[in-house]
């Protein structure tokens, strides 16, 4: 794998990691507070 390639990839998919991580935890959190509700 040529070195530049990686260089150019790596803050992409750094990027790409940390949106799904949010987003991820952002879906958790309103599935949580769907649960609450359904429970009240």
């Amino acid at each position: 794998m040529d070195l530049r390639l990686a260089l150019v990839a790596s803050p992409i998919l750094l990027a790409v990691g940390w949106a799904g991580f949010n987003i991820g935890r952002a879906a958790v959190g309103q599935l949580q507070l769907m649960i609450k509700r359904s429970r009240a």
